[in-house]
């Protein structure tokens, strides 16, 4: 069996130095008391040894004694941090296929539209080109000329950009939508860890995963299944998340919950619980929360009146007093009172603004904005993209949710017809490319999970 010490002896002592350096702001973000930390790892020698016991020290460190917040990792006791109201039930979806179906073709032109700008831009970088080249606000694909007045682009340009788009390409955001309606189908909504580490080992390149997704990858590789005579080891997923794991707050988990909110339509709180058992495979606290908050709101977007309330019901199944919770609250007052997307997309980047590309609070604000703003999914996901950060990663959401909100014809068949009716995944054994297909496939989710 490979032990512990010998895993993290496969990564070269300067990069597992760098590793535990992002560990320990990333628990002094969560409130960890971290003081001296930075200067005793500095002086901590060179060794797997030293960095083992360094790296289980953080994961046992204390909160400390100012800490506001209640941010608990355990299902049943983040539930008991829910709001009181929070409803238990389901209640009855008008065509929860056709919104479903909707949902997701959206998901797919709200990406596909923030993909050739995927790398952190700022709306007024995004505005001065599009008012450049005549494309602002945004209303169409991102031409070439868009991106040359940019001055910088995504390297997938060349197959994403207005003029050269001619099918659906390979994304992460896509392929955990995909990968999350292949482990309903196979495991249904009681599916274990286990199942999803042994889905991702035999589906995704780790090359095409990314921060913590890579990261349990790695784990999983080595733990899950049997190599070369090693027995087979019983996985400790908390170690796997907890431990040597930065940036298991971003929103790595968050993009990969589309297929439980779309199987849960009219039920948010059951989309919420599969959301949490798939992003506690590799994230922790708003990582998490994000993640049930995004499946809620796409459960509670095939049964609610407006958009707002939508976004403000769902924040009732994440802990109550957490960062997420009280950041969410502050941006959903913020796009309540403002009198334009501007006025509140200027508040909250104001206040917001350094929590940036995958940092959720920002762009959880922003996504709020665009969906209160928007009347119909293609206004959603262009307001989104305007606002800049990680264009595809929160287009693709603002798509979903909106798609699932206004329901069957409501996306502009324009967005899809570049696409030739064709979409690529990177996923191994995968080979459906037939995007109304796929569509139809995944608008079957609500019948699978009752």
């Amino acid at each position: 069996m490979i032990s512990g010490k010998e895993k993290i002896m496969l990564i070269n002592l300067l990069d597992l130095r760098k590793i535990l350096e992002l560990c320990v702001l990333g628990e002094e973000n969560r409130g960890k008391e971290i003081s001296g930390l930075m200067e005793e790892l500095k002086n901590t020698e060179d060794s797997y040894d030293a960095f083992d016991v360094f790296s289980k020290k953080l994961a046992a460190l204390p909160l400390r004694k100012d800490w506001p917040y209640v941010e608990p990792d355990d299902f049943e006791a983040i539930k008991k941090e829910w709001d009181k109201g929070a409803e238990m039930e389901s209640r009855p979806v008008d065509d929860a296929g056709g919104r479903v179906k909707e949902a997701f073709l959206s998901r797919v032109c709200g990406c596909m539209l923030g993909k050739p700008v995927e790398f952190n831009p700022t709306l007024d970088e995004l505005k001065k080109a599009g008012e450049k080249t005549g494309e602002w606000p945004l209303s169409d694909y991102i031409s070439d000329k868009f991106l040359d007045a940019v001055g910088r682009h995504n390297e997938c340009r060349y197959v994403t950009a207005r003029e050269k788009i001619k099918y659906a390409v390979p994304d992460d955001d896509l392929n955990y939508t995909v990968l999350g309606m292949l482990i309903l189908e196979k495991y249904g909504k009681g599916f274990l860890k286990e199942n999803q580490r042994d889905m991702w080992l035999s589906m995704l390149a780790p090359g095409l995963t990314y921060g913590p997704e890579r990261n349990i990858m790695a784990k999983a590789s080595l733990s899950g299944i049997e190599i070369w005579g090693f027995e087979k080891e019983n996985p400790d997923f908390e170690d796997w998340r907890t431990r040597l794991n930065p940036g298991n707050e971003l929103c790595g988990a968050m993009i990969r919950v589309d297929a439980y909110g779309y199987a849960c339509a009219g039920n948010p709180a059951l989309a919420a619980e599969l959301a949490y058992k798939d992003a506690s495979f590799t994230h922790v606290k708003t990582g998490v929360y994000s993640s049930m908050y995004i499946a809620a709101a796409i459960a509670l977007a095939a049964v609610e009146k407006n958009l707002f309330t939508v976004m403000k019901r769902a924040l009732e199944y994440v802990p109550q007093k957490s960062r997420f919770a009280e950041i969410t609250r502050d941006c959903l007052e913020i796009v309540e009172k403002a009198g334009s997307w501007m006025d509140a997309y200027s508040e909250i980047n104001k206040k917001y603004g350094e929590y940036t590309h995958c940092a959720i609070y920002q762009e959880t604000g922003e996504l709020i904005n665009s969906l209160h703003f928007s009347k119909n999914p293609h206004e959603a996901f262009c307001l989104q993209v305007m606002q800049g950060n990680d264009t595809d990663s929160f287009g693709a959401t603002a798509g979903s949710i909106a798609g699932m909100f206004y329901g069957k014809g409501s996306l502009d068949k324009k967005w899809l017809k570049p696409f030739n009716n064709i979409i690529h995944t990177s996923l191994a054994d995968f080979h459906e490319q037939d995007l109304n297909a796929l569509a139809g496939r995944i608008s079957k989710l609500p019948e699978r999970v009752k």
